[in-house]
């Protein structure tokens, strides 16, 4: 009997049986994958996906998210391959789906995350486990909702990048967590990832903190001091970017995170 889910773009993915090898293009999902107990029908990932991080050295890697190699991927013969809409393009989610079943994710919201985590559970036939994380996550969520009842909003701009600078605007995941943390995105009014003009900051927003993530773009001090001189008063902070962005059972790691954040930039 065939195997239906809807993905998160509502395409219908079919499958003949629960999927014994497993290709995923998208490192966050890739810890999932782990943490719900597959690591040994996981086949293929790609050179980005540092956790755990042995899984390099016991997995075939089969490329990057956005380039990847697909005789490698055809050699493993998967059963399903798992992407998201963000991190791999159209292209190669057609070209995926020549070979084998794809699933393709899209994240924007915590409810997002929880339903990604549910889906993988019917599809992968780890229900108990996927149940689990979700119920270690809500209660999380939950807690650190309490945490913030009393924290007053900052004005805040999020850097993933250099020459050009870009920031995390709308209709992002990192978003969707700056608001719940009360830092107020002062590119929330434009889209996705713009690039940004520093000299405009404090026209654009004058923010209280200014955080330079640790992924993608490896900021270092000399950033935060060529921040500084656009700023009137801001703080730069050096923050986690896995801890802000990545979506998987990492986020269970996030929470407590967050609470040491807000505690070293009182």
């Amino acid at each position: 009997m065939n195997i239906e889910i809807t993905d998160q773009l509502n395409r219908l993915v079919t499958l003949k049986k629960v999927p014994q090898r497993i290709i995923s293009l998208v490192p966050s999902q890739t810890e999932l994958l782990y943490d719900m107990g597959l690591e040994h029908n996981i086949v293929g990932l790609t050179k980005f996906c540092v956790h755990p991080y042995h899984l390099k050295q016991t997995k075939t890697i089969v490329g990057g998210t956005k380039n990847i190699k697909v005789d490698k991927i055809k050699q493993l013969k998967p059963d399903i391959i798992l992407c998201n809409k963000e991190e791999n393009t159209k292209e190669i989610v057609e070209i995926c789906e020549e070979i084998a079943p794809v699933h393709v994710s899209d994240i924007f919201t915590l409810n997002d995350a929880i339903e990604l985590i549910r889906q993988y559970g019917e599809l992968l036939a780890c229900r108990t486990d996927s149940q689990k994380i979700i119920q270690k996550l809500e209660f999380k969520i939950s807690d650190f909702k309490e945490f913030m009842k009393d924290v007053e909003h900052k004005k805040t701009a999020y850097f993933i990048w250099r020459n050009p600078w870009m920031a995390a605007g709308n209709n992002t995941f990192i978003n969707h967590i700056l608001e719940l943390n009360k830092f107020e995105n002062i590119y929330k009014n434009k889209e996705r990832y713009p690039e940004v003009e520093l000299k405009k900051i404090r026209l654009e927003g004058d923010p209280d903190l200014v955080f330079l993530s640790s992924e993608p773009y490896p900021f270092k001090e000399e950033h935060a001091f060529e921040i500084g001189r656009f700023t009137h008063h801001a703080k730069t902070v050096f923050v986690d970017g896995e801890l802000f962005s990545w979506y998987g059972s990492r986020l269970l790691k996030s929470f407590e995170y967050f609470k040491k954040l807000h505690q070293r930039i009182v």
